[in-house]
Formats: structure tokens, sequence, C-alpha cells
């Protein structure tokens, strides 16, 4: 199985106060097609700041980021965009829809926005929240949606362009422990049912159990060399 994402001694350090801390330090992580890993550590472990990185959100990383094959380090802003939006999707603790548009609205503009007609990405949209349960919400703003409900949506926004690799930041870390389980469940199910990989961030043990595999980062460091246990 080949690997989607390949991240070779990855470093990121911040200073404060003349202080220099090191967030990241010499990351080494593989994730294969069609796999969901959990990433699991304490707060301020570096989890964020790693997915930030897989991501390419930000710069200031010393290392090597390949996605599907391509070098991030070797692409220009438009370069990284563009990959970013062709291979990645986000999920994040608090689902940032956006407050003026519907449910089926959120989903269908990550589409549009690649250039995807407007029936299909309707389609698409329709499809992927009536597997999540919403067919009966599709015109309702995240006001008037629960906090499930809204976290649905940000996992079908995540998956409509049918992404190589998800990144999830705590996605349920917002949500009673019943309905993060529902939510988990359903986003675990849909991930494998399109197909993509996942890298999940969460300091949850439980909840990184229902995961295909297990990293843990302590202070900036894997607890094995690969990323595969």
């Amino acid at each position: 199985m080949n690997d989607i994402l390949k991240v070779s001694g990855l470093q990121r350090s911040f200073t404060q106060g003349g202080v220099t801390i090191e967030v990241l330090r010499g990351v080494d992580l593989s994730v294969r097609t069609g796999e969901i890993v959990a990433l699991l550590g304490p707060s301020g472990s570096g989890k964020s700041t790693l997915l930030q990185a897989v991501g390419l959100l930000e710069g200031g990383f010393d290392g090597s980021i390949r996605i599907g094959g391509e070098e991030a380090a070797q692409l220009d802003n438009d370069g990284r965009t563009r990959l970013r939006r062709d291979a990645l999707g986000f999920v994040y603790q608090f689902h940032h829809l956006l407050p003026d548009f519907n449910a089926i609205e959120n989903v269908v503009l990550p589409q549009v926005i690649r250039d995807v007609d407007m029936g299909t990405a309707r389609a698409r949209a329709e499809s992927l929240l009536g597997s999540l349960g919403l067919g009966h919400r599709l015109e309702h703003r995240p006001s008037q949606l629960s906090g499930g409900e809204q976290q649905r949506v940000a996992v079908a926004r995540a998956l409509a362009n049918r992404p190589a690799l998800v990144l999830a930041d705590e996605p349920t870390g917002n949500l009673d422990e019943r309905t993060a389980d529902i939510v988990l469940a359903e986003f675990l199910r849909l991930v494998r049912e399109e197909g993509s990989a996942a890298l999940v961030a969460t300091h949850n043990e439980r909840l990184a159990e229902k995961m295909d595999r297990v990293v843990r980062l302590h202070e900036g460091v894997l607890e094995d060399g690969s990323g595969h246990l």
C-alpha cells in the first residue's frame, strides 16, 4: 500500500522572550492510502502544529512533507494552494461553518471553488449530508443545527472534493461524550466509504482506539521513529 503522506525530519520552533521553544523535533510519520491514523497526545504536545504543517497552512518548518508523492517544500504558494485544495480535507474542533450559508451551501462552496458545476456540486452535497442523517436539514443554517449536526456538516464539507487525506484536529472535542461517539463513528464510516485516508489528532485514548493505528506525540517527538507501530 502506498503512502499518501510521508513526513521526514519535521521541525518547528518558536522564540519567546529570548527563549527558543522546540515544538516539533524531527518528526517522521507515514500515512498509507486509505488508512485512518490517530495522532494521540496531551494538549501542548505539538499535535495541532503538526497538522498545520501537513495541511500546508503556514511556513516556518524544516524537513520534508510529501503528499501524494509531491514535495511541498518544492512548491510555490500557488502550488501549495493547489495541493491543499485538491488533496486535503479539514475538520476542526469547532466547525467553522459559514453562518449565513445553509448546510448544503456550506458543502457546495468548496466544490464550486474547485470549479465543479453547481448541479454536480449540489448532488454531491445532498448525497454526503444524506449519508450523515441530515437529508431533512439541508436548508438549515448553522445556528439552527445542534452541535453534533454542525460537526456532521463540517465532515461532509471536508469530504466534498474527495480528498486523498483528511486532517482532523480534535473533531469531537467540543461535543458531549455520547454525541462525540456518534459523530466519530459516522466520520470514520464515511472516510472509509470514500476511500480517503485520515490523520486525526486527539487526546482521547478511547476514541483513538477506534482507528486503524495510533501514533503518540510527546513534547514534539513521536514514540516510534517511522510513524508505524
